[in-house]
């Protein structure tokens, strides 16, 4: 992890054994999930950032990758991570029907 995460960074990890020498090396914020006890909760899940990214790469690989404005993709496809099929299904109607007179 050296060289690729910021020592002041926060860690969340699950309790792999591989990560007791995270605190020693100078990762101080460093958190645990025990998956046993809180994997059902919705507001602790290890798992969410991965099904993100797996999320984020299947749509950035759509375009081929992204060269150019990459923080707003990202920011989109947080967007969409972040609500129900029927609020985009919402959001999308409104959009529509706030421009259907550029559409011809």
């Amino acid at each position: 992890m050296r060289g690729k995460v910021a020592p002041e960074s926060i860690i969340h990890s699950d309790g792999w054994k591989g990560y007791d020498e995270l605190v020693d090396v100078g990762y101080d914020r460093h958190f645990r999930i025990d998956k046993t006890k809180h994997f059902a909760e919705k507001s602790v899940h290890i798992n969410g950032i991965g099904a993100f990214w797996s999320f984020t790469k299947r749509r950035l690989a759509k375009f081929n990758g992204v060269k150019r404005n990459f923080e707003i993709h990202l920011k989109e496809c947080e967007w969409r991570n972040n609500r129900e099929l029927l609020q985009l299904l919402t959001s999308l109607n409104r959009l529509v029907a706030k421009n259907k007179t550029l559409m011809v």
